[in-house]
């Protein structure tokens, strides 16, 4: 789920706290005697409303009018969420409905995009994709909506059926998918495995309540199998569960000191989470991947693991999410999600990004204006914080607040790699590989690949390579479902040919690979595949000579990492 965003999916932590209720008197709210005229103020202004104004209006609108708007005067991050959607959240964890397994955003007066899909859901099965825009579900227009509302829309019992109206990027005609809606199994490690004899991967892809125990079995395996290092890769997690962000961080450290410190206006929403003896992976190796979508609890990991010189951080500068928001339930059962407190690095860096109030669109453009001399030009970008967002390190190195977690090795984007070519681009958008390799596994040729390999992951991974039928089976594809109708996608102004599949024939034989591992295994079969590409990937080797400085003696080796 993109960060920011107020009005996306109900997070799972909102989930839990539902029914504590506000717990509070009216009275004790009110300090100055300021406070009470104001509220008299409102109070008058809404009863004026809903008696004179010249056309009848609907109470409750206006209250949760008032309620959105005072929020808004907050901060990005306070939201508030009505009564019903309530009720379908609980009714979704009661297990009694169910879902098509998706993330998506529906910014104001627009139409809501798919950002992910959740492995091996119903969506991903019918070949939903990123970038996939929403305009109708079940005949119902949805442009222009809100989340919570689509959310609704979408949702209902386990075993139903809901057609969803597409609007593909690049493909010329909008299209309808048929989704039965199922139990969505929610599991946040993405992926994890050996790179080689000694690296392993584990992938996070948010953070819920089982994240703990799941990172614990994987890398618990990964050990067993002869682990001697380890990346960690965050790139994309929005957060989630504060508890299981602070628990896994203490899986990485040792001695004494402090993982995250909360503080807010209120003394019962300070709390400091300390290191505990007994961490899983206190002495190997660790290169944390970061992005500009690494929030929250995520920042959490890496700002905490920085201070305490442990691993080396790695990728570009995080979102920048230091607010905490509590649920406070209102008498009619909808939900104030208020941010209570920031958390503060061991450092004492704050990494919220500034704000003014709740204007998002303020927002984001604080939050992005600098990124590219943030991304490209690292050095000038961090000469110019004052000494007040200059914070050191347990042993000494400087480190900074005031938006994000920078890492000790800033790798841009790569702008030259095959990956970004323009038709690289539009198969990926068109989702050529992905429905390809869907619909060659169910033809009695994919059918005896299946039993070849379907037992046999590892040397699936290791061995198997794109035949020359299976490409020409992908361009033909190709040709068949628009490659043809690319114009508009070309920076000439020409469509695409199979000339243009076949030069960048290497890396697009890599990704139908790494498709046809998907459909094979699971979702997480694709990282395995895809990764021997990934250009921040493709650059860590030099890396670990500073990872092993850092896990040895809590330093960046000889020369300092760039």
């Amino acid at each position: 789920m993109t960060p920011g965003f107020k009005h996306l999916f109900l997070p799972f932590s909102l989930v839990l706290a539902i029914g504590t209720g506000l717990g509070l008197t009216i009275d004790s709210f009110f300090g100055p005697e300021d406070t009470y005229e104001q509220l008299q103020k409102m109070e008058d202004t809404f009863l004026l409303i809903n008696r004179q104004y010249v056309e009848d209006v609907d109470p409750a609108v206006l209250a949760e009018s008032a309620i959105r708007a005072m929020l808004d005067e907050l901060d990005p991050h306070s939201a508030y969420i009505d009564a019903e959607a309530i009720g379908r959240v609980q009714d979704d964890y009661r297990g009694t409905f169910g879902g098509i397994g998706i993330w998506f955003e529906a910014p104001a007066e627009d139409t809501a995009k798919v950002t992910s899909t959740i492995p091996d859901g119903p969506g991903e099965a019918v070949g939903l994709m990123a970038g996939d825009r929403m305009f109708a579900v079940d005949d119902s227009l949805i442009v222009g909506m809100g989340s919570i509302q689509i959310q609704n829309l979408i949702k209902g019992p386990v075993g139903t059926d809901v057609v969803i109206s597409i609007k593909r990027p690049g493909r010329s005609q909008p299209f309808d998918v048929t989704i039965t809606r199922d139990t969505i199994p929610l599991y946040s490690v993405d992926s994890s495995y050996m790179m080689d004899e000694e690296t392993g991967y584990v992938r996070i892809g948010r953070f819920a309540m089982t994240t703990h125990d799941e990172f614990v079995e994987h890398v618990t395996r990964l050990k067993g199998l002869g682990m001697q290092q380890l990346i960690i890769d965050l790139r994309g997690n929005p957060g989630g569960i504060k508890m299981t962000a602070v628990q896994i961080a203490d899986e990485l450290l040792t001695g004494s000191g402090v993982i995250v410190t909360t503080e807010g206006r209120d003394p019962r929403e300070n709390e400091i989470d300390r290191i505990s003896p007994g961490g899983l992976l206190t002495e190997e190796p660790i290169i944390i991947l970061v992005d500009e979508q690494t929030a929250s609890g995520s920042e959490i990991i890496s700002g905490a693991v920085q201070d305490h010189d442990r691993a080396l951080i790695v990728g570009r500068r995080t979102f920048g999410k230091g607010l905490v928001q509590r649920p406070f339930q209102l008498r009619d059962g909808s939900v104030v999600q208020m941010t209570v407190a920031r958390y503060f690095m061991p450092s004492g860096r704050l990494i919220q990004t500034p704000y003014e109030t709740g204007d998002l669109d303020d927002y984001y453009v604080t939050k992005y204006d600098d990124y590219e001399e943030a991304t490209y030009r690292p050095e000038e970008y961090l000469s110019h914080f004052p000494d007040s967002l200059r914070y050191s390190t347990r042993n000494g190195r400087v480190v900074f607040g005031g938006g994000g977690v920078m890492p000790d090795v800033v790798i841009p984007p790569d702008s030259t790699s095959d990956l970004n070519a323009d038709i690289v681009q539009v198969s990926t958008r068109r989702g050529w590989a992905f429905l390809y390799a869907r619909e060659f596994l169910e033809t009695p040729e994919g059918m005896a690949m299946r039993q070849e390999w379907a037992q046999h992951p590892d040397r699936f991974f290791n061995e198997f390579r794109i035949q020359p039928t299976h490409w020409n089976g992908f361009v033909a594809y190709a040709e068949e479902h628009g490659l043809k109708d690319t114009a508009d996608e070309a920076a000439d102004g020409k469509a695409f040919t199979a000339d243009d599949l076949e030069a960048y024939r290497a890396t697009l034989e890599v990704v139908l690979k790494a498709r046809m591992a998907q459909r094979l295994y699971r979702s997480e079969a694709w990282y395995p595949v895809f990764n021997s590409i990934d250009p921040m990937i493709e650059q860590l080797e030099p890396l670990w000579v500073h990872a092993r400085s850092l896990a040895e003696n809590g330093t960046m080796g000889a020369s300092t990492a760039k």
